[in-house]
């Protein structure tokens, strides 16, 4: 064995004993240009090395979680928590909380939400996140909500908006009717009543409802058809002489449905799926009225009451089998007071969510079948106390009832204006920097000011990409990347102006062109082979483009310019082509696949700065000639795996070593 080949093997062996320091630096930068997938790799491959750190670990979770890879980001958060507890931010507590909620696991995430709110009382997530409030990314604000002049010392409540007309539910007596008194909370039965709306949302004096719908028991929540011909109510199960139980001695509620006829609601009669032994209420129609939304405790329901549907015909007054509507929105405590809105919204009020009180209001859009997500509406409109019976006169205003402290009586009637929250655009062309053509099916992604990935989309064929419903006054960043393409990434910063269109377009380089893999410059400090981090970096586009395609054969040239001796400068360069070689089987690309690495210091020069012109050459064309070339011999053809930007994230070996 000659004395260069010893040299080299010991070089090697010395430096890459060092180098786990050096792929940190790189994995580092990584993660900071939002390339998770890539960090996720290099995070993962560190750990397997026996680097099981808290910085690392921090970052190999944190990768999963900014690309919303949920399931990989749980195992890691678990293993940092597992590891360095006490040591960590507060902010862990709140990712590692919302990876939990999830992914289901409840009360660990509210676990996690409680160690955030103790450490970070100041923060208004912390009270958010401690109620495991589901934020709502276009979540509107509810403003001027006022106490109506109709609410009394007594019990009001509001139904539904009808024409100009709001319908409300009160223990207040009427002149003329029965005062009996309800045991459970010492006031009369409730009946309903109807007050016009002005043009303040307040209401005229209200009028009992006419007709047979009211008698001295309770009567409440309602909706009337479009047409305004049929009503559907809740009573008590009462039947004109007395109160009917059920086994255990208790009354339950039952729907009712009334015809209007000369200005009277009249014929009352319930429904076929009433029972005396459970409770059936709180009635809403959906928008093309073939479905009657209410709420039960019926057989079947999961909690104290669940909301429920029934196909009917109201003409023919016909009703299929009550469906619950499943546990996505429904919870082990009560669902009540539904109401679906003309965007097909459903609002309704429950206890057995985490939220801000007792009873909250809460939406879930049903145009979105398969998810049911359902949204907390958030502090501008819930309060400690119950909160319920919502209901909109128009898009931008409204009606719920509260008992909250500040009321006049025991339920109150509120009015409410909303704000919709000021959004804008972020539009842009995805194309090739070296030809000028558009990109089609680039993924580009749109992240936020934390790092979080929010959103993600495909250029279209003319390579454009569009993301909606971007939050004003705040900044993102757009990447855009492509299979064997170095992603280009634009800060977009929003104004405060409303529907705003934002132009970044983004401009990708080529990893291959022609038969070379292309990448930047691979500097080396001056006399030295070895590969600096910023090299490193370089390097992980040739590994990256070699994954893409597993059947690709390459080889290595590495030239220099032409100061020094010849020997001197073949020997050097060949060195840092075998050093460069030697990186890229650490990184797993197998030694069958890179045909050879040869130096050929400054014997393919570039352009005429020989020996004899080396001092009348500008630094710039000195460095033209020092350069790295990846020649494509074979292969690469055919993709078998997807650039990492575009994939599904790497799975790490859950197996780290020890420190």
């Amino acid at each position: 064995m000659n004395k260069i080949k010893i040299l080299l093997i010991i070089g090697f062996c010395f430096t890459f004993s060092g180098m786990s320091g050096q792929s940190k630096i790189v994995a580092e930068r990584y993660f900071n240009e939002f390339a998770y997938v890539k960090s996720a790799q290099l995070y993962g491959d560190i750990v397997k090395k026996g680097d099981s750190s808290q910085v690392t670990l921090q970052r190999l979770a944190d990768s999963y979680y900014n690309n919303a890879d949920v399931t990989e980001a749980q195992f890691w958060y678990a293993l940092l928590f597992d590891k360095y507890k006490v040591q960590l931010d507060s902010e862990y507590y709140y990712k590692y909380g919302l990876t939990l909620n999830a992914l289901g696991e409840k009360e660990l995430a509210k676990e996690m939400f409680s160690q955030y709110a103790l450490l970070e009382k100041d923060d208004v997530r912390a009270k958010q996140v401690l109620l495991g409030l589901v934020e709502d990314e276009n979540n509107i604000t509810y403003n001027n909500i006022t106490n109506l002049d109709i609410n009394t010392s007594y019990s009001d409540f509001n139904g539904f908006v009808k024409d100009s007309s709001l319908f409300v539910f009160s223990t207040q007596p009427f002149s003329g009717k029965s005062k009996k008194i309800y045991k459970w909370n010492r006031q009369p039965f409730l009946n309903v009543y109807k007050g016009n709306i002005g043009e303040d949302t307040q209401l005229s004096e209200l009028d009992y409802l006419k007709g047979d719908v009211n008698t001295k028991y309770h009567e409440a929540t309602l909706v009337i058809s479009k047409d305004g011909k049929t009503m559907f109510f809740t009573r008590d199960n009462y039947h004109g002489k007395k109160l009917r139980k059920a086994k255990d001695k208790t009354t339950n509620l039952k729907l009712y449905r009334a015809d209007l006829e000369d200005g009277e609601w009249v014929n009352e009669r319930e429904l076929p799926f009433n029972s005396d032994e459970y409770s059936v209420g709180h009635p809403t129609l959906s928008l093309d009225e073939k479905e009657l939304y209410f709420v039960s405790d019926m057989p079947g329901a999961i909690g104290e009451t669940d909301l429920f549907k029934v196909i009917l015909d109201i003409d023919k007054n016909q009703y299929g089998i009550p469906k619950n509507l499943g546990s996505g929105i429904n919870t082990e405590g009560m669902e009540m007071f539904p109401f679906i809105s003309e965007d097909n919204t459903l609002y309704f009020s429950s206890n057995g969510r985490f939220g801000f009180g007792l009873l909250d209001i809460y939406k879930t859009d049903l145009n979105n079948k398969e998810e049911n997500k359902v949204y907390n509406l958030g502090e501008s409109i819930n309060s400690n106390m119950d909160d319920f019976a919502f209901t909109l006169k128009d898009e931008n205003s409204g009606y719920f009832s509260s008992n909250r402290t500040t009321g006049k009586g025991d339920d109150d009637v509120y009015s409410f204006g909303s704000t919709s929250p000021c959004l804008q655009s972020i539009v842009g062309v995805v194309t090739d920097s070296l030809s000028k053509s558009i990109l089609p099916e680039a993924t580009v992604k749109l992240i936020d000011a934390s790092g979080k990935v929010l959103k993600e989309v495909l250029s279209d064929v003319g390579g454009n990409y569009t993301f909606t419903k971007v939050a004003c006054d705040s900044e993102y960043t757009i990447i855009g990347s492509k299979l064997d393409y170095v992603s280009d990434q634009e800060t977009v910063v929003t104004n405060s102006e409303r529907g705003k269109v934002n132009q970044a377009d983004l401009v990708l380089k080529a990893l291959i062109v022609g038969n070379e893999i292309v990448i930047n410059p691979i500097f080396f400090d001056f006399d030295k082979y070895i590969v600096r981090d910023d090299a490193e970096y370089e390097l992980e586009k040739i590994v990256t483009v070699m994954n893409n395609h597993s059947d690709m054969v390459i080889k290595i040239e590495s030239h220099t310019d032409s100061r020094g001796s010849k020997a001197y400068n073949r020997e050097l360069s060949d060195k840092r082509a075998k050093f460069t070689q030697y990186y890229l089987y650490t990184r797993g690309i197998a030694k069958a696949r890179i045909e050879s690495a040869i130096g050929y210091g400054e014997d393919q020069l570039l352009n005429n700065c020989d020996d004899a012109n080396t001092n009348n050459c500008s630094e710039e064309k000195h460095q033209r000639n020092r350069r790295s070339k990846f020649i494509i011999v074979s292969g690469g053809t055919n993709v078998t795996a997807l650039d990492p930007s575009v994939a599904p994230l790497h799975k790490v070996d859950k197996k780290p070593g020890k420190n």
